[in-house]
Formats: C-alpha cells, structure tokens, sequence
C-alpha cells in the first residue's frame, strides 16, 4: 500500500498529512513557522512531523510513495529550490528538494511548488473548479495572488514563478500608494490585500479619523480583519472606506487577469472570504460593471477551505512533467 506525504507551510504555520493510494487526508498535524530560523534548523521540525507520518505509513503495512510541499513565495520548480518568500526570508535560495533528500534518501520523491498553484490544483481536480477546462484560483488573505489552470493544466510560466498578480502595478494616486514587500508602490498587494489594508486602517486613524476600531481590537495595534468586519456591520466610517478600497482594487485586478486569459471560472479562497458578500458580493458587482464582451463569468468559492494547500501538495505528485509544454 503506497501512501503520500503533503506538507503546506505558510508564513505562521505548517500543516502535515498523510494520504492513502486513493489521495483521501488520513492524518492531518500542524505545526508554527518559525521566521527566525535559517534553512536546516527551520526544516528540522519539520523532519521529525515527516519520520512520525513515514512510521504511521508502515504501522499502516505499507510504504511512503512522495512527498509534496506547498510553500509561500516564488519557487523554482524544476529544481525544488525556495527562490524569494517575503513571509519567511531566511528560507530565500533555500535548496529544499536537495536538503530534504540528503536526510530522507533519494529514492523518495520531492516535489516542491508555490502553495497558490498547491491549491489551483486541488480545487480543480477536487473542488470548485471541477468541469470546467480552465480556472483561475485567487486566495485572498494576507497577500493575493493567482493560480492558473489552462486547458486543464497547472500554468507555471518560463521559472515557476506564475500568479503573482497581486505584484502587478496598478495606476495609483501617488498619496494612496503603499510600498509592498516585493519593493515595488501602488503594486493590487499594497492595495487590497488583508495585510495592507490593516495598514491603510490604521494610517487614517492616526490621521485623525474617528473609527470603533481601536475599542473594539483593544488598541490601534491589535486591529485585524475580524475587527474591520465587525466595525462594518455597526456602521464605522473607516471600515466601510477600507472594505471599499478592498473591493475596488480586487475587482480591477481580477478583471485584468481575465482580460488577459479569458477563464470563465474564478474561485476565491482564504481568509477573507469571512467578510462575506460586503466583500466579494461588491468585488462581483464591480467586475460586471467593466465586463462587456458578453462571455458569462462564473464566480466560486473553495469548496476545500484550509485543506486545499496539503490535498494540492499531493497533487504535485501526479501532475505530469512538462504541462506548460505546447499541446500538439
């Protein structure tokens, strides 16, 4: 009995399963993310969370077939190798295909890939993107970005590093511009996403305007995405502007994004999918209002939730070599 290993490690935490030959999630443990720690002693841990499923695995009569690993930040594909991540960087130029061999044993598949284009595929081959032939998968959380499937195949581009549309520059009023992680100001990430407008909040309050917010959080400092949703619901002048702002740069960068590959079918995903419709009914109505061609557009969300990293790690593992290839 063959089972597979999926690892999904973001900026705070690390999520671990075990899947049987079917890719059905047996086991699931978590771990925290350590920010502090360099390449070998950040992986450390998460060498003993990998040998507890490879034991589990074998009391289970059977063997580990691979392991695939969902990370944060621009990835060389073909190598395994973590090139840039803003969430963890003392991981960046990280080898950590190679590293993870050298202490597992070649014989072991590694597969390592974005933790956007992780969860593309499993909302494509498991949840709501499934039926249709092409798809856009758009996690909206502390950043946003875009995982591409094109006729029916995970796009990756020229170095692996496809879907970081949330780094493409938007025309900005130089006054609104925030300069982001990937250096750049008035990037749709500096604009829209959760960790930005967290800032956008609590710059205007500083500045002067009245908001509930700091009541409510406990202190400027303590302001999250709950709190602006809350603050929304009572009224607050400065969480209406912010989920404003939100829907406003969110729709004008998924309406590009289609401009450009024309996939009928986008799926949202991550945290702020909490806000509901104040959010993404408005980020839908304001698409429309720029859609014209006529070609319908259906909007979706994840049907996996927070497992869509680990069953999307695993999928890595049977995604044929060569998918961004030309078709014949």
């Amino acid at each position: 009995m063959e089972y597979y290993i999926g690892i999904d490690i973001g900026g705070t935490k690390i999520a671990y399963g075990l899947f049987d030959a079917e890719r059905r999630l047996l086991v699931k443990k978590q771990t925290a993310s350590d920010d502090g720690k360099d390449g070998e002693a950040f992986f450390a841990p998460v060498l003993d969370v990998i040998g507890e499923l490879m034991r589990e695995a074998k009391e289970r009569g059977g063997r580990t077939a691979g392991i695939g690993i969902g990370i944060t930040g621009f990835v060389d594909f073909e190598n395994g190798a973590l090139t840039r991540t803003a969430s963890l960087p003392r991981l960046n130029h990280f080898p950590v295909a190679a590293y993870l061999k050298s202490r597992l044993g070649e014989q072991i598949p590694i597969v390592l890939d974005n933790d956007c284009h992780c969860g593309a595929l499993a909302e494509y081959r498991h949840g709501a993107g499934r039926g249709h032939r092409n798809m856009l998968y758009c996690p909206v959380s502390t950043g946003i970005s875009t995982g591409m499937i094109l006729d029916g195949r995970l796009f990756r581009g020229s170095n692996g590093a496809s879907g970081e549309s949330g780094h493409m520059i938007a025309a900005v009023p130089k006054e609104l511009g925030m300069e982001c992680s990937c250096g750049n100001t008035g990037c749709f990430n500096s604009l829209s996403s959760g960790k930005a407008i967290l800032s956008y909040v609590r710059k205007w309050i500083e500045a002067g305007e009245n908001s509930v917010l700091p009541r409510l959080a406990g202190g400027i400092e303590h302001i999250t995405a709950r709190h602006i949703n809350e603050a929304y619901e009572m009224g607050d002048a400065v969480a209406m502007r912010a989920v404003e702002q939100m829907a406003h740069y969110l729709a004008i960068w998924i309406f590009d994004v289609y401009m450009l590959l024309n996939v009928d079918c986008i799926v949202f995903a991550g945290g702020l999918l909490a806000m509901g419709d104040k959010l993404f009914g408005r980020i839908e109505k304001e698409f429309e209002r720029y859609h014209t061609n006529g070609f319908p557009v259906r909007f979706y969300k994840t049907e996996l939730g927070a497992d869509s990293g680990l069953i999307g790690a695993v999928e890595l593992l049977f995604d044929a070599p060569g998918g961004n290839e030309d078709r014949e």
